[in-house]
């Protein structure tokens, strides 16, 4: 086993985990190789897994982004112009929270601060899509190479879709007390190495607390598609013998609300069952882009038809991004 094959396995997706899982499973007398037992083993499994890589990530993320508040990102974005400052937005987005609905707010305040709005757009795409904890897991997963090409593809559905609305002149869309809001331009207190540490802490606490009860269903999902659902199923519906099973589980994908960490489960599922690697990512962008929750928030902001633009850039470069997964799925891998 090569060096990288070894992080993949043993360090990011901790396979010795689920190895020692089983046999305490079977020492207690369960038996894993059932419907039943593998789906004990499965859940805990992911469950752990998971939290670990969450609280890591956090942390780490947090920690960096405490360089990073919004009046310092503010000043970032208005150095740059034109896609340039949209390719620099989407970039900054991978250094924010995991999910859709923290993002609303910075988005809205960036905003109220005068930046272009394709701009925010640019942020508000990339946020929740390729923030560096997806890199990761998506790493335990799939592989880099995988890992890569997702956040890559989702950078540019980020700039496209930024520069789409910037092009479009949709200023008039957002609700005007966003646009007279405006913004209080203060430097951000210099915080000391031991302030940043307790910042991040403070950041795992909070994140997890909010997130841990979508992984618990998000790897309940993952252990019922797992060990109850035919693997002739999810062929049909979400393998290379259905052309619509990109779109079905993009579609699908929209109305739920779950953060990178809820849908790795059924990403990991899914995979072990046979559906397509594009079918599966689309399914994630969504959901985790595109959530129902999230859309409310941003209906506050924005009116119905730059949200309509915003759903449509998203939904149609979630799409494309999975059908080109599915045509070269082999190169990827």
């Amino acid at each position: 086993m090569g060096v990288w094959q070894f992080v993949q396995n043993e360090i990011l997706g901790m396979k010795w985990l689920n190895g020692l899982i089983g046999n305490g499973l079977s020492m207690l007398g369960v038996d894993i190789g059932g419907q039943l037992g593998g789906s004990v083993q499965f859940f805990l499994y992911d469950v752990i897994k998971i939290t670990v890589l969450l609280c890591f990530l956090i942390f780490v993320i947090s920690y960096i982004q405490s360089y990073f508040p919004p009046e310092r990102s503010k000043k970032i974005l208005g150095r740059f112009h034109g896609i340039g400052a949209n390719i620099i937005s989407a970039l900054l987005g991978t250094v924010t929270p995991f999910c859709s609905c923290s993002s609303i707010p910075l988005f809205i305040g960036f905003t109220s601060a005068g930046l272009p709005l394709g701009v925010t757009f640019s942020f508000l795409i990339s946020s929740p899509m390729v923030d560096l904890g997806s890199l990761i897991l998506l790493m335990s997963i799939f592989g880099a190479k995988v890992a890569v090409i997702y956040v890559l593809l989702g950078l540019v559905i980020a700039v496209v879709g930024g520069t789409i609305i910037e092009k479009m002149h949709m200023e008039k869309y957002v609700e005007s007390f966003i646009l007279s809001a405006g913004s209080v331009d203060i430097e951000s207190p210099t915080l000391t190495k031991v302030e940043r540490v307790k910042y991040a802490k403070e950041q795992v606490s909070s994140t997890f607390k909010k997130v841990f009860p979508y992984i618990l269903v998000g790897v309940g999902i993952g252990a019922v598609i797992h060990n109850w659902i035919p693997e002739s199923w999810i062929e049909t519906v979400l393998g290379s013998h259905n052309p619509f099973g990109v779109l079905l589980a993009t579609l699908v994908g929209v109305p739920m609300y779950a953060d990178i960490f809820g849908t790795i489960p059924v990403a990991e599922a899914l995979l072990a069952k046979g559906a397509q690697i594009g079918t599966i990512l689309a399914f994630m962008m969504a959901v985790t882009t595109l959530s129902l929750p999230s859309m409310i928030m941003l209906r506050k902001a924005v009116k119905p038809k730059l949200l309509a633009l915003f759903i449509g850039v998203c939904t149609v470069g979630i799409i494309v991004v999975g059908y080109l997964f599915n045509i070269f799925q082999y190169v990827f891998i």
